[in-house]
């Protein structure tokens, strides 16, 4: 005790200064030498927004150890160990791999943009919940297709009779003259809400989509919800099915497993198009379009729509080459010359565009996809650009012929000289509900559907010393 009374009892002053003075000298020599160093890079770890303390906006963390003795020294033990607990989660195992730190050494950053439009997160952590237990279900089969009746009116029956939710049908499909002939299935169809594509709107009511058909049934799906897109959820039951993960066999378990959430779900990004008629074609000698072109200045807007897989501009009947312009950001990057030109989403690239030479990309890689059609050039191949950039693509000035234009195979249209095709990812993604999870489900289309990388065996040697290359 007495130590201790001796630590705490006020220092008296030496004959040649006062206690002040000797205090603030040890503490000058307390901040010399290594332990400053160690201080000032503690202070810089703490400025770094990679610490979720920092990003939080805290207001502790404006608070310095020479500012509050011993209780801050604890506070900042607790930060650092934070930051290097969020330093080892910022390097795990993600399949866009680590995230990316922000600051390049002492003193270079990049510059914050609140506008960002792209947030890349852990796939793993991608994962359906619902705020409210979904009563709305919009159910989409496919016509022209007799087999499907017996699912559609099995499954109809499940949501209405045991799960009491309200289902939407589209108008054709109830008067389909089959199904209108099913008397033990009039009960059920006189419960069933009808709508017209183009006609009614059903985009704010919706609350999960169930697809019957194939993977045209998720495109057809995708146009009707030109904003916010509900969950959807696939059933194989048409002849390809690479979009479509869930067997119809299990569809009463797999249903209420979506129904309690938790399901893992992948974001299908979409393309946003926009149409415009009239466009002038003055550009600058260098190749650049300005940025600031209103849509007085740029022409109408003819067509705006999201799409899924694909934008396909193409010759159309014309027996000469396409020669179209590809400007990305107001920049004049190529002219396409050959039978046209795809512009898709990694969704997408499983489609027209992998039958054009193109990568396969998984749908959670944040990219657009340009790939040429039988182009007139030994050198041009496909290529990837962020998700964030806009492309632009216009008649070249020299072009022989018109292009046409089709949106997921639909909506096709001739493009002249003045019109214009503006394309970019839109922020409206298709949420589409996985059967296992977003990497086996994909891998599994592409062995399944596409038969990727499938060969016969090679067979091992049966005495390796028989082998010319071994050594002996």
């Amino acid at each position: 005790m007495e130590a201790v009374e001796e630590r705490l009892r006020p220092r008296k002053a030496d004959e040649g200064g006062n206690c002040s003075t000797s205090i603030r000298s040890h503490r000058q020599q307390e901040r010399s030498g290594k332990p400053a160093r160690r201080r000032r890079e503690m202070k810089r770890s703490l400025r770094r927004p990679d610490c979720p303390e920092q990003l939080s906006g805290g207001s502790d963390q404006h608070r310095l150890p020479e500012q509050h003795g011993t209780e801050d020294s604890v506070f900042m033990e607790e930060t650092t160990e934070n930051c290097t607990r969020w330093d080892r989660c910022r390097r795990g195992h993600f399949l866009h791999g680590p995230y990316p730190a922000t600051h390049f050494g002492p003193k270079a950053c990049i510059l914050p943009n609140p506008t960002s439009v792209m947030h890349i997160q852990d796939p793993a952590s991608q994962r359906l919940t619902w705020s409210k237990p979904p009563l709305n279900v919009l159910v989409i089969r496919k016509i022209r297709d007799e087999g499907l009746l017996e699912p559609f009116k099995e499954l109809c029956r499940f949501l209405v009779e045991e799960k009491h939710l309200m289902v939407y049908v589209e108008k054709k499909v109830v008067d389909d003259a089959v199904l209108f002939k099913d008397e033990q299935f009039a009960d059920i169809r006189n419960q069933l809400c009808t709508f017209r594509e183009g006609f009614d709107d059903i985009s704010h009511c919706i609350d999960l989509i169930i697809c019957l058909g194939g993977d045209g049934t998720l495109l057809y799906a995708s146009s009707l919800f030109q904003g916010s897109v509900p969950p959807v959820m696939a059933f194989h039951l048409g002849s390809l099915g690479f979009l479509t993960p869930f067997k119809f066999e299990s569809f009463r378990t797999e249903v209420d497993k979506v129904f309690g959430g938790n399901a893992a779900i992948i974001l299908r990004s979409r393309l946003k198009v926009k149409v415009l008629k009239g466009m002038r074609s003055e550009h600058e000698e260098n190749g650049m379009v300005p940025h600031n072109h209103t849509n007085n200045e740029a022409g109408k807007i003819s067509l705006q729509l999201q799409v899924l897989n694909e934008v396909v501009v193409d010759r159309g009947p014309s027996s000469y080459l396409s020669n179209v312009d590809l400007y990305l950001d107001g920049r004049l990057i190529t002219s396409v010359q050959g039978d046209g030109v795809i512009v898709s989403t990694p969704t997408g690239s499983t489609a027209y565009a992998a039958a054009a030479g193109a990568s396969m990309i998984h749908p959670n890689v944040p990219a657009i996809m340009v790939t040429p059609i039988c182009p007139h050039s030994l050198s041009f191949r496909p290529i990837v650009v962020p998700a964030g950039v806009e492309l632009m693509i216009t008649l070249s000035p020299d072009a022989r012929n018109t292009a046409w234009v089709s949106f997921d195979g639909r909506k096709r249209q001739e493009i002249r000289h003045g019109d214009s095709i503006k394309i970019t990812t839109s922020c409206y993604p298709v949420p589409s509900i996985c059967c296992h999870d977003l990497v086996y489900d994909w891998f599994e289309s592409l062995a399944e559907c596409l038969h990727w990388n499938v060969r016969k065996k090679q067979t091992r040697l049966t005495d390796v010393s028989d082998s010319s290359d071994t050594e002996n």
